[in-house]
């Protein structure tokens, strides 16, 4: 007889135990795999910013909102496998987890091969459209062509990784990242140091470690028991299961890609500003990405939780983690927040040792740093609304609220700002401000429809028989 999964040691059942507990248990490994990703992302940087051409820097780290841009859409679909997953395994239904990890696990070929060719041939034009200066497109070009290479181990190991997260194993793709990312590290320096590689040294290791992950998770996969096992011969579509995973996904990846759009113009505006700047911008990112990470793992747990606890009918519990995982973010973002701001010149100097860089990375980050938890309350919020199942409308709210309010910003009190005369890192904390704004407008927003949604689940469930009283 098939052990039931909530007999693994590698899992996390949702739906019983003390909440804080068990969503720090989930938390920790993810926090972790994410840190360690950043780590090997900033080890990209870091390699081509002092063992690089001279514009390398810049031309990596500005590509970034490019990327999101246009992986966002098919990333989300892994949100909604996750979501899918997680209430089937709260609601205890084997044979719906197993089609859904096989229809994931389609979906994830088949968007890793449509986003790999669409990447690679788009990449120049759209830079172009960025406004990418003419010391800096070539080699963004080269990065993004070869980076585009590895969609479809990306988007294997991302869906995969989503369907262990599902059934609260987040300890595995921690293993395979770190393997793999060691690798990664190791190949930055042979390919950019030992061979003058420059950003195509860098592309090429990332794609390489992408492979192993997805290599790893594929096995971990077929040699896992219970219902999240995976057969090759039965990865296929079921239309129920994708229409699920499409109901959830497709809004999830809409916003990103919304959000990457109006990161995109900003990204642009940044460009006008020159190398310098782009270069000490894209260092700070990569910084505040430390921050974001811990705060994100909190917006994957309270979709995990959320998704079982509502597949069993345990609203009371949702009801508790909501708050306990605001309190957290709160605390986690605010607290890492603070740390960077104050060693910001220090953090700066491992990315690179020019002043003009660190001078503008500073300018964003005592913007950015203080505010940041903003961002993480405004994600939790979300996790919790997709949990629900609720998707479509956390995607509307940050249109309106975050990606438009950008837009309108940008063209208007920027614009108007820049036209005046000012100096540039004035114009640059003016551009910055758009983003503590728009967090906070959305947490508002999102904190209220999910009040309103909250109840109506609650009320569905109950019609249906499986509100679980004492939950």
């Amino acid at each position: 007889m098939k052990l039931s999964l909530r007999q693994k040691s590698n899992t996390i059942d949702m739906t019983s135990g003390a909440i804080l507990p068990n969503i720090v248990r989930f938390t920790i490994p993810l926090l972790l795999t994410g840190t360690l990703q950043l780590l090997y992302n900033a080890a990209d940087i870091v390699v081509v910013g002092r063992y690089g051409s001279d514009n390398a820097l810049a031309a990596v780290s500005s590509t970034g909102s490019l990327i999101n841009l246009i992986v966002n859409v098919f990333m989300g679909l892994s949100i909604g496998a996750s979501v899918l997953v997680a209430q089937y395994f709260g609601a205890g239904k084997s044979k719906d987890v197993s089609e859904a990890v096989h229809t994931s696990m389609a979906v994830a070929i088949i968007s890793g091969i449509a986003v790999g060719l669409f990447g690679f041939f788009a990449s120049r034009g759209m830079l172009e459209l960025m406004d990418s200066p003419e010391d800096v497109i070539d080699l963004s070009a080269l990065y993004v062509k070869i980076f585009f290479i590895g969609a479809p181990a990306n988007m294997i190991y991302n869906f995969g990784a989503a369907i262990l997260r599902a059934v609260g194993d987040t300890k595995r793709p921690l293993y395979y990242l770190m393997f793999s990312g060691i690798v990664n590290v190791i190949l930055n320096l042979v390919f950019v140091i030992g061979f003058n590689m420059d950003v195509a040294g860098v592309a090429l290791a990332t794609i390489i470690s992408q492979l192993i992950s997805a290599v790893l998770i594929i096995i971990c996969l077929m040699h896992t028991d219970g219902d999240v096992r995976l057969y090759i011969r039965k990865i296929r579509i079921y239309k129920q299961k994708l229409a699920r995973i499409a109901a959830v996904g497709l809004p999830a990846g809409i916003q990103g890609s919304i959000f990457s759009i109006s990161n995109v113009i900003i990204q642009s505006s940044i460009n006008a500003f020159g190398s310098a700047v782009m270069g000490g911008n894209g260092a700070a990112a990569n910084i505040e990405g430390f921050i974001y990470n811990a705060m994100n793992s909190l917006y994957q747990a309270a979709i995990t939780f959320t998704g079982q606890n509502y597949g069993a009918g345990n609203f009371k519990r949702i009801k508790k983690a909501t708050f306990e995982c605001l309190a957290l973010v709160f605390g986690v973002g605010f607290g890492l927040g603070c740390l960077a701001k104050l060693f910001g010149t220090q953090l700066l100097g491992i990315y690179t040792d020019k002043p003009e860089e660190i001078a503008a990375g500073l300018i964003r980050m005592n913007i950015i740093c203080l505010t940041y938890f903003t961002c993480g309350m405004m994600d939790v919020m979300v996790g919790f609304l997709r949990g629900i199942g609720r998707s479509l409308i956390p995607t509307i709210d940050s249109i309106i609220c975050v990606c438009g309010m950008r837009i309108v910003w940008i063209y208007t009190v920027f614009a108007n700002f820049k036209a005046s005369g000012a100096a540039p890192e004035d114009s640059l904390r003016v551009l910055y401000i758009s983003y503590p704004i728009s967090w906070t407008m959305a947490v508002c927003v999102h904190v209220f429809c999910f009040v309103i949604f909250y109840r109506i689940a609650k009320k569905r469930a109950a019609l249906e028989g499986r509100l679980n009283a004492e939950g």
